[in-house]
C-alpha cells in the first residue's frame, strides 16, 4: 500500500519544517539573525498510464493519463534576508547595516567571514573586533586616550583626542555585497562563508550605490516575526497529524485486508 510510504515522507517533511521553524525562533533575540524557511517538492510519480497516447486505432488519444505521486521531498531551506529592526544601544561601538551588505571579519585562519551582527568591542590594542575577538577588516584601531569616537553613515572612524579641536579620522569601515546572498553558508557564531552559489564578493564603501549605510549606537534585530513563525508551526503540527491520519488510516485497511476469510 503506497499511502503507507507516501504519508512518511509528509511527516519526515514536516518533522523538518518544524526543526528549522523552531531555530527561527530559538533566535528571535540573537542580532543580526535572518530567518529560515522550508521548501518542498514533490517526488517522482508513477506512471501507470501515461497521457497523449492512443486510446484506439481511429487516432483517439488519452487525454490526462494516470499519474500516481510518492510523497514529498526537501527541496531547499531558503534564508530570507529582509531588514531586522534597529534597536538603539548607544554603545558607541554597536553597528547596524540599513540595507544591503555585510561587514567583513578576519577569521584567525586568514578567511573572510561576513556577518549583520554588529555588536563590536575593541581589545587590548584597540583594535575593532567582534565578541570573538576577531578583527573587522579592513582594521580599525582606536588611538588609547581617544575622548570620543564617532562613526558616520559612511563608515569613517572619527576620534577626538586630549588637546586637539578637530575630530582625527583614523579608518574607514567597508561593506560586501554578495549577488545571492542566501547561497551563502552559515557558520554559526553570527558568521557566514563566500560560496560558489553566493557568487564573488564585492566590497565597497558603506552608502555607495548597492551599499547600505552604517548606523552607530544601534544593532540590528533578528527578522523573526513571532506571529508568523507560530502560525507556521500550527499549520507544520496539523500537516503533521494528517500525514499521520493517513497512515493510521493505511493501517486499518490493511487490518481489514489480513482478518478476510
Amino acid at each position: 500500500m503506497k499511502a503507507l510510504s507516501i504519508a512518511a515522507t509528509g511527516m519526515l517533511a514536516q518533522q523538518l519544517n518544524v526543526e528549522v521553524i523552531s531555530n527561527n525562533i530559538a533566535n528571535m533575540s540573537t542580532t543580526g539573525y535572518k530567518r529560515q524557511r522550508a521548501e518542498f517538492q514533490d517526488l517522482l510519480y508513477q506512471e501507470l498510464q501515461r497521457a497523449g497516447t492512443a486510446s484506439s486505432d481511429t487516432g483517439t488519444i488519452i487525454p490526462a493519463g494516470v499519474q500516481i505521486g510518492v510523497g514529498v521531498k526537501t527541496g531547499s531551506v531558503y534564508r530570507i534576508t529582509s531588514q531586522g529592526n534597529l534597536q538603539l544601544t548607544e554603545n558607541p561601538y554597536d553597528l547596524a547595516i540599513k540595507g544591503r551588505g555585510f561587514f567583513r571579519i578576519q577569521l584567525p585562519s586568514g578567511e573572510d567571514a561576513y556577518t549583520r551582527a554588529g555588536s563590536f568591542q575593541i581589545n587590548a590594542q584597540g583594535q575593532l573586533v567582534n565578541s570573538d575577538g576577531y578583527i573587522v577588516a579592513p582594521g580599525i584601531t582606536i588611538p588609547q586616550g581617544a575622548l570620543d569616537v564617532t562613526i558616520n553613515t559612511s563608515g569613517s572612524v572619527q576620534v577626538m583626542l586630549a588637546g586637539q579641536t578637530a575630530p582625527q579620522t583614523v579608518g574607514q569601515l567597508e561593506l560586501t555585497t554578495f549577488f545571492n546572498e542566501a547561497g551563502l553558508q552559515a557558520t554559526g557564531d553570527n558568521l557566514f562563508m563566500e560560496t560558489a552559489a553566493s557568487g564573488a564578493a564585492n566590497t565597497g564603501t558603506p552608502g555607495a550605490s548597492g551599499f547600505g549605510t552604517v548606523l552607530q549606537g544601534f544593532v540590528e534585530t533578528s527578522n523573526v516575526n513571532a506571529v508568523q513563525e507560530i502560525t507556521n508551526l500550527i499549520t507544520a503540527q496539523r500537516a503533521y497529524e494528517m500525514n499521520s491520519k493517513v497512515i493510521t488510516t493505511s493501517d486499518d485497511m490493511l487490518r481489514t485486508i489480513t482478518q478476510l476469510r
